[in-house]
């Protein structure tokens, strides 16, 4: 519920965080809306500042949502440590006034089943086994053996019917995908 109050007039709302409110016939985005972009913004300076001085680190997700939690998820060229966590929370938890604006706070690791969004991902994962979606629904599953200029190189063993008589032979195959083609990657874990 937001209570506005134009020329002398009280007006009652009840809307979602994302809803719009129409005053004099125009739209604009709810008062919950606005303080929840301004207090992300806030945060995403903190992160930049962060991460210049921590450039083995890097964002991988950042969200506000409607009650002011505030969610972000971190990774790291060579992993990322629980001291990275409390690091990059300290950074945020010092910087924002809670008596300004009430928070809860999560940092965390981007997951090991958790899709590939940033380049500098894939580096970390050369010799590991994925599973890559591309533009065209193509679906290949390998081990990432190289990043390629603006892309990544994936290889893998397949049985083919061998060229003269019966049976099978094991055939080494592999795949050139630029970054733009990759819809999804994930890292497969395998026991």
């Amino acid at each position: 519920m937001i209570l506005v109050i134009i020329n002398n007039k009280i007006f009652l709302y009840i809307c979602t965080v994302e809803s719009k409110i129409s005053v004099f016939g125009g739209d604009i985005k709810s008062p919950l809306f606005i303080l929840e972009t301004m207090l992300k913004d806030k945060v995403e300076v903190l992160l930049d500042s962060f991460f210049k001085e921590r450039t083995n680190l890097f964002l991988i997700e950042l969200s506000v949502s409607a009650d002011n939690k505030i969610r972000v998820i971190i990774d790291g060229d060579d992993g990322v440590t629980l001291r990275d966590c409390i690091d990059t929370s300290r950074q945020i938890e010092h910087n924002l006034d809670r008596e300004e604006q009430d928070f809860s706070l999560e940092v965390t690791s981007a997951g090991a089943t958790e899709p590939i969004v940033n380049i500098r991902q894939y580096n970390k994962n050369i010799g590991r086994t994925l599973e890559v979606i591309t533009t065209g629904d193509e679906k290949f599953e390998g081990t990432l053996t190289d990043i390629i200029g603006n892309g990544i190189k994936l290889e893998w063993k397949t049985k083919e019917p061998k060229p003269v008589g019966k049976g099978k032979i094991t055939v080494k195959k592999e795949k050139i995908l630029s970054f733009e083609d990759i819809t999804k990657a994930k890292v497969m874990i395998t026991f």
